[in-house]
């Protein structure tokens, strides 16, 4: 990418933005609401960034060195290494944008923390499989690259996102794509090779790992409403209204549909306890609604 922006340049699509319609965000002046669309695509960027090197490549370099206790193919392995040069590249190609486009436009990213995530992510696995961190991680890797996000499909399809944009986003959704396949196989593996009493352990875990997979970091989205003018009580207000919502719970179901569809396949929901854990998670047809528990902005 060369050259200045035009000022009127999406970066993103609004509707894809939570807070992007709430009346306060809505009040902010043009020039705040633009910078706004551009952090939230830094955001989305320097997550993705961080995810695929300190989530998805701590499992998938395990499974790629053999050391998951499996007695995987050589092929199988192989291919784990590919994934991993994937995703590597995908945070490479991620964090140059925001540096491209923080260069051309003059709105720089605002300083940016994934531990705070990573550590509620982890939590889950220390909870409710203790003793276990390899199955845990792998369980994780599982969770997130079989979840679809409408992000992947959406940001392409829009064309009055920035082209470098839709092409970035594009080109991960296709390696996605077949990361999918490879980790629902991979599930397949791994589940018939666990014994039976650490089943029961890992079915009640799943659902909250989907969960807090889903779950929205809102520690970066307070501090660019912050930035954009909004005061303390302002900014908790549209974050409630924004994410801590029955839509919100809704679409993190829909989200998660191909994942539960993928357990269920493997039997994980006929396992004592499992079908009520999944449900008191909100994530089969018919179950209240349970909003996917954010971080604290």
């Amino acid at each position: 990418m060369t050259g200045p922006l035009d000022p009127a340049t999406r970066f993103f699509p609004p509707h894809l933005v939570p807070y992007w319609s709430h009346p306060l965000v809505r009040e902010l002046p043009d020039r705040r609401r633009h910078e706004l669309l551009a952090r939230h695509l830094y955001h989305y960027l320097t997550f993705t960034a961080h995810f695929e090197t300190r989530v998805v490549n701590r499992a998938t370099e395990r499974i790629a060195d053999g050391r998951t206790g499996l007695a995987l193919p050589a092929a199988v392995r192989l291919d784990a290494y590919r994934i991993y040069c994937d995703e590597g590249y995908h945070a490479l190609f991620s964090l140059d944008l925001v540096e491209q486009i923080a260069a051309a436009t003059g709105i720089p990213p605002l300083p940016y923390a994934f531990d705070p995530f990573l550590r509620q992510l982890d939590g889950i696995g220390s909870e409710l499989l203790p003793g276990e961190p390899l199955l845990a991680q792998l369980l994780q890797v599982v969770v997130v690259e079989t979840l679809v996000a409408p992000v992947l499909a959406e940001v392409p399809a829009d064309p009055a996102v920035l082209p470098v944009v839709r092409d970035v986003v594009r080109d991960h959704a296709r390696d996605e794509g077949h990361h999918h396949v490879y980790f629902s196989r991979f599930f397949e593996r791994l589940w018939s090779d666990l014994p039976t009493p650490l089943k029961r352990r890992a079915a009640r875990s799943l659902p909250e790992l989907i969960v807090a997979g889903l779950a929205p970091d809102l520690r970066p989205v307070g501090a660019a409403l912050t930035v954009a003018g909004l005061g303390a009580d302002a900014v908790r207000q549209v974050i409630a209204d924004s994410y801590r919502t029955r839509r919100s719970a809704a679409a993190s179901r829909s989200t998660a549909t191909h994942t539960v569809r993928l357990f269920q396949d493997a039997g994980v929901l006929e396992l004592p306890g499992a079908t009520e854990a999944f449900a008191e998670a909100g994530l089969l047809p018919g179950t209240p609604d349970r909003p996917a528990p954010p971080s604290e902005p």
